[in-house]
């Protein structure tokens, strides 16, 4: 019987465990991975498709939005100068453009002062020093594209979980 209990327990604590490793989101037609510290926050915006947070140890809890509006967005470069526009002046930026399984992802760094506020609001609350992540993946039906600002400190802490999150629909399952 006790040995019966145990085992019963590791089963209950594998499960939960793989399920806790397991959270996706499904955005489009992409499924996105979220390892612990990603977590799906309610999502309040009429645009985005979902909200997901990241708990900086020691810092921010920064907020990555999805957008995926279907058909035809408006093409990757211009959404792309749009949010390096988002910036007062010149921002730092780096950019890097990938091919995954026949998807085109462009990944964005930017750097600055960032304007934060609703996206036709005339009135924004600059940011200095905050960095802006950005990732478009090109699908075969619509773009998804996902943006995180925050703190430039904490935002590097977290960046390669962002690429790692981005990215994920593509890993080998």
């Amino acid at each position: 019987m006790k040995a019966l209990l145990i085992a019963a327990f590791l089963g209950l604590a594998a499960a939960t465990t793989l399920r806790a490793e397991d959270a996706k989101l499904v955005v489009g037609q992409f499924t996105f991975a979220l390892p612990a510290p990603w977590k799906q926050a309610e999502n309040t915006g009429m645009m985005t498709k979902a909200i997901v947070n990241y708990q900086v140890e020691g810092g921010s809890k920064l907020e990555a939005k999805y957008y995926d509006f279907g058909g035809p967005s408006g093409g990757v470069e211009a959404n792309i100068k749009r949010w390096i526009g988002q910036f007062e002046g010149t921002p730092e930026v780096k950019r890097e453009d990938l091919e995954k399984n026949g998807t085109k992802i462009a990944l964005l760094t930017a750097t600055g002062t960032f304007l934060d506020g609703a996206p036709m609001s005339p009135q924004k609350t600059p940011r200095p020093g905050y960095t802006m992540l950005g990732a478009v993946l090109e699908g075969s039906d619509s773009s998804c594209f996902i943006k995180l600002t925050g703190p430039k400190d904490d935002v590097a802490k977290m960046q390669e979980a962002f690429k790692k999150m981005a990215l994920s629909p593509f890993e080998a399952k």
